[in-house]
């Protein structure tokens, strides 16, 4: 979704790449719900909406990029000596 690299996450996150690494494949015996929280939070943050089963239209949970809002920046046309910080 994002392109994200676990090197990326890692260093968003604070969760070892090798950690970011054993959960994704089902073995993060040593995760806790810091860590989850970590990646979580982090996920949000780079754009990650999280989903609870039902929310948003008929469905279990899921995942979906949040939708860009006025602060996405300006359009080629829209910039002027006036706008530049």
């Amino acid at each position: 979704m994002l392109d994200l690299t676990i090197d990326r996450l890692s260093q968003e996150s604070g969760v070892s790449a090798l950690l970011i690494l054993q959960i994704e494949t089902s073995n993060g015996y040593d995760a806790t719900p810091q860590h989850y929280g970590a990646l979580k939070e982090a996920l949000e943050r780079l754009g990650v909406v999280f989903l609870r089963a039902g929310e948003e239209a008929a469905g279990g949970e899921g995942l979906r990029l949040a939708a860009a809002g006025s602060e996405a920046g300006l359009r080629p046309e829209e910039l002027h000596s006036a706008n530049d910080d």
